[in-house]
């Protein structure tokens, strides 16, 4: 069963052209499945109990248009499929009067915290969650095709405030980086992220980026010049 909050768009979350970031989108959708899970008694406490926790696998955000300053939203989370470890959820971020500004997909992986691997859902890890159908959206490969060649930046190690309560980077902070590479006004209509692995305290970042027409990617590699040898993460922008 879909799951939904509203909320106006507050000052921290615009930027400077007065409408609403992107990161913030991410931060909405985020949000709304995390108030899901509590409001059904699967929120952070009883799954840190049970040494279980949901890690995010994908991103595929959709943006047709960004709210501003003020203007009241509806976050819709939409869970439609559990399979193996696996969890599938779609969003949909929408005015007050039900037009859709953005919508997205999203893969996620039940993880065992005792061991650091995948384990397979039971009855007890999906309990209270009703399945919706699957969103009609046009939906993009979960794993995104890393460029043969691209330019290195500067090396970016975590620090304190990259961090969430699991100790590792932050599903959002990876795209808070990216978009540092952007071009200035970067017009972004879709966002892809593909976490591969976990980023802990103290790790370094090696960006790698290469702007392609309208496609911009951007590369968190875990050493200098392997851009697909176990990256961090990989990001697509698909640019205006």
């Amino acid at each position: 069963m879909s799951y939904h909050f509203k909320s106006p768009v507050r000052y921290s979350e615009i930027g400077e052209d007065y409408l609403l970031t992107v990161p913030a989108i991410l931060d909405y959708f985020q949000d709304c499945c995390t108030f899901q899970a509590e409001s059904i008694g699967q929120g952070m406490k009883v799954l840190e109990e049970r040494q279980r926790a949901w890690v995010l696998n994908s991103w595929q955000i959709v943006i047709r248009k960004r709210p501003g300053l003020g203007q009241l939203l509806d976050v819709v989370t939409l869970p439609y499929e559990f399979r193996g470890f696996l969890g599938m959820r779609n969003f949909l971020l929408l005015d007050e009067y039900g037009e859709k500004l953005a919508w997205a997909n999203s893969t996620w992986s039940n993880m065992n915290t005792a061991t650091g691997l995948p384990e397979r859902l039971t009855q007890t890890d999906t309990a209270g969650y009703i399945l919706d159908e699957k969103l009609d959206m046009e939906y993009a490969p979960r794993k995104i095709e890393v460029p043969e060649s691209m330019s290195e930046e500067a090396p970016v190690e975590v620090q304190h405030h990259h961090l969430d309560t699991h100790h590792h980077v932050n599903n959002g902070q990876y795209v808070k980086l990216a978009m540092g590479y952007l071009p200035e006004n970067a017009d972004i209509r879709q966002l892809r992220v593909e976490y591969r692995q976990q980023a802990l305290l103290g790790n370094v970042f090696y960006p790698m980026i290469l702007k392609e027409d309208s496609r911009f990617c951007v590369v968190f590699a875990s050493s200098p010049g392997n851009r697909d040898k176990h990256p961090y993460a990989v990001l697509e922008f698909s640019l205006v």
